[in-house]
Parts: C-alpha cells; sequence; structure tokens
C-alpha cells in the first residue's frame, strides 16, 4: 500500500518537528516546505523543498503540481496567509490541516473545562482574533464548496528548546543570580503544558483520518500545574535551592511591559483546563506521558549543553528589576 503523502507548511518549529517525527515514525510520505533556515534538524527520509510560504510565486514555484493526501499548515496567522494555501492546493489536497490556538477559547473562560464546543472570543488578543478569523474562512470553505478541512487547537506546546515562563532564559539567569523574578498574579491558577512528543502522536492520529474532516480538536495534556509550581520546578532544573519568586499582577505586568501584556491578560492569567475526550475517542494512543517536572530538566538541561540559546533579554532584566521594586514599595 502506498503511504499516504503529507506536506507540512513549516515543519522545524516547536510543534511542528516532532509531528514530522512521529508522522516518518507512523509510515507517512513527508515532505516539509519551510525557507531552509529552520531551527531544527529534519529526520532522515523527508523531502525538504525550499519556498517562501509568505510569498505566493515562491510557495507555487517550490510545489509545483504536486498533489498530496493531507497539507499541514504550521505558518498561517491570518486569513491572508490561508488563502494563499487555497488558491494555491485547493482541489489537489484531501485534508487541510490548521493548526490554530486554544486562545481563541472565550476569555477570561465563563466554565472549565474547556471544550471543542466552546465559544472562539478573544478580545485581548490580535493573534488569537486573527486565528478565529481564519477559522471562519475556513469552516465556510467546508460548508460551501466541501472543503477537507481539519482545525487543531494546541495551547501551551513545548519542548527542550522553548521555555513556557513569560521571562524565558532571562528568568533562568537571574534565578542562578539569586535575583528575584515575577510570576503573574498570585501564581495559583493552573495551567496546561503539553510537551510537543505527546502533542505529536495526537496529531498525527488526525493525518489522512477521514472522521477529522469538518471537525476541529483541542490537542492539550491534562497536566495542569499552578504557575507557582512551574517556575519552582524550573528552579529546581536550574540548581537554584531557594528561588525567590515576586507576584504582579497580570494587568500590571501588562503596564510595565506591553509586548507581554495580551498574552498575558487574554490567556496565561487564567487558569485553562480542557476536555480532550473527543480526540481520544478517535486517537486513543493520545495522552499526557511527560509531565513538566520532566520537561524542566530537559529543557535546562539542553540549554546547558547548547551556551548559545541562553539569551538574556536586557529589556526584560530591567523591567522585572522594576516591577520588583514596585510590588515591594507597595507592599
Amino acid at each position: 500500500m502506498t503511504a499516504q503523502r503529507v506536506l507540512f507548511l513549516g515543519g522545524t518549529g516547536t510543534i511542528s518537528s516532532s509531528c514530522v517525527t512521529d508522522a516518518v515514525r507512523a509510515g507517512f510520505d513527508v515532505t516539509v516546505l519551510n525557507r531552509g533556515t529552520g531551527r531544527r534538524d529534519l529526520p532522515d527520509g523527508v523531502r525538504e523543498i525550499v519556498g517562501d510560504v509568505r510569498d505566493a510565486a515562491s510557495l507555487k514555484e517550490a510545489v509545483g503540481d504536486a498533489e498530496f493526501d493531507v497539507v499541514a499548515e504550521f505558518l498561517a496567522f491570518t486569513p491572508e496567509h490561508v488563502q494563499t494555501d487555497l488558491d494555491l492546493l485547493e482541489g489537489r489536497i484531501g485534508q487541510y490541516i490548521f493548526i490554530s490556538s486554544a486562545s481563541a477559547y472565550d476569555k477570561p473562560p465563563r466554565s472549565l473545562p474547556i471544550r471543542e464546543s466552546t465559544p472562539l472570543r478573544n478580545p485581548f488578543w490580535q493573534y488569537s482574533r486573527d486565528k478565529i478569523a481564519c477559522e471562519d474562512l475556513l469552516v465556510d470553505a467546508y460548508r460551501d464548496r466541501g472543503l477537507p478541512i481539519t482545525i487543531v487547537r494546541p495551547s501551551h506546546t513545548y519542548d527542550r528548546g522553548l521555555l513556557p515562563n513569560t521571562g524565558h532564559w532571562t528568568d533562568i539567569a537571574r534565578l542562578r543570580a539569586g535575583k528575584p523574578v515575577v510570576i503573574h498574579g498570585d501564581g495559583t491558577s493552573l495551567w496546561t503544558l503539553t510537551h510537543a512528543r505527546d502533542f505529536a502522536v495526537g496529531f498525527t492520529g488526525l493525518l489522512g483520518n477521514p472522521a477529522a474532516i469538518g471537525e476541529a480538536f483541542t490537542i492539550t495534556g491534562d497536566h495542569a500545574p499552578s504557575w507557582n509550581q512551574i517556575y519552582q520546578w524550573l528552579a529546581d532544573a536550574a540548581g537554584v535551592d531557594d528561588p525567590e519568586f515576586v507576584h504582579v499582577a497580570s494587568e500590571t505586568i501588562a503596564v510595565f511591559h506591553p509586548e507581554v501584556g495580551p498574552g498575558l491578560v487574554g490567556d496565561k492569567a487564567h487558569t485553562v483546563l480542557f476536555d480532550n475526550s473527543k480526540l481520544k475517542a478517535l486517537v486513543p494512543a493520545f495522552g499526557t506521558t511527560i509531565r513538566f517536572d520532566e520537561g524542566a530538566r530537559e529543557i535546562i538541561e539542553h540549554h546547558d549543553a547548547h551556551p548559545e540559546l541562553q539569551t538574556v533579554d536586557p529589556e526584560w532584566d530591567a523591567v522585572t528589576d522594576r516591577m520588583v521594586a514596585h510590588a515591594r514599595s507597595a507592599g
């Protein structure tokens, strides 16, 4: 039997690289299209073609007249991006999988756990609203002309190359230097973290699956530690015995650092718990196998082995000092 042909638009990112690896392992014939500057190596057996998905002419030249059983789009963030794909590929693909975002679900959550039927609305974050607009375009295309779509909504997915905390490596450097780091709110809200290798199992189960056509799926783990626990596990992994955590309201952080405000106030500030039963019914192998205590050790070990990844952001470092001083003066 001929292996199903899958085209990944993207394929070297935090989520997509694990999905590519798992798809190869599952026996799919995998092609990856990107600009050839990916952060992660591709596994053996993957066909790589170079093109710019933001440039319609470049995309057309790279793909040519090839047909695919599945196209998995990891790099579309606006309806215009999606429309470029459809203009080129519609009519010669068996399934179009769009990577949306669980941040598109109603914020703040009115009920938990969040399910696929939860309304999509995020008044705080343009990124989320753009993802919703992409979904609307695709759902209309499915209803109007039968475009074979599947929508996937990840929440916070990480691997060894990505720290989930707001300050990323800057926070780790501060902790190791004996400096305090800021945790939003009081640190007790629960946050669902999903390792990319676990995500990939659920994602691969949707590739070429006729039961997934016309459907949306949340793909997250069921592991939801508090933010205090997340930071503590990072400190433990970094070898910091007595970390100092300073709690600052999310809205206050947004004032001090407007760039992080929308993603914080519009997503991370809230407890998020998800019901993955719809996906598990279709992909029974999916589940959480990697908790973040293990994930934190993997992240720190990888960064310690690759000093070039230990990027300290001077702006976040300085803002943290100001937020700590503000919190102490207010206390």
